[in-house]
């Protein structure tokens, strides 16, 4: 399961508790445990792959994180904000080998309409 950031985590968390499932929260190591599902930020996602993924929390202002929105002042540095943001969600995505399931609340994130197409 994978979430935009540190943030979103214990969104994750309380969502696998309400489900009974066991978990665990990946770390720079990436160390999976059997019987666990893995907890990760999209951060750490590259270079991984698992046979089905959630990509949770998917919302407006989540992904793209508002925080880095409103921290750039440049219109060319808010092209670049949004490409790293729109990768970040492809590369989280594209980890799953077999099934994939992308969740939000409304408003989604605008780059779920990407994923569409």
């Amino acid at each position: 399961m994978f979430v935009r950031s540190d943030g979103q985590l214990p969104r994750a968390e309380a969502a696998l508790r309400e489900a009974g499932l066991s978990f665990k929260i990946l770390d720079d190591h990436v160390e999976t445990a059997s019987g666990h599902v893995s907890i990760s930020t999209m951060h750490l996602a590259k270079g991984l792959e698992f046979r089905a993924v959630v990509v949770m929390a998917c919302d407006d202002e989540v992904v793209p994180l508002q925080e880095r929105i409103e921290s750039v002042g440049d219109d060319s540095d808010l092209q670049e904000v949004y490409e790293t943001e729109r990768h970040l969600l492809y590369v989280a995505c594209t980890r799953a080998r077999d099934q994939l399931l992308i969740t939000s609340v409304e408003p989604a994130s605008e780059f779920l309409d990407d994923l569409r197409d």
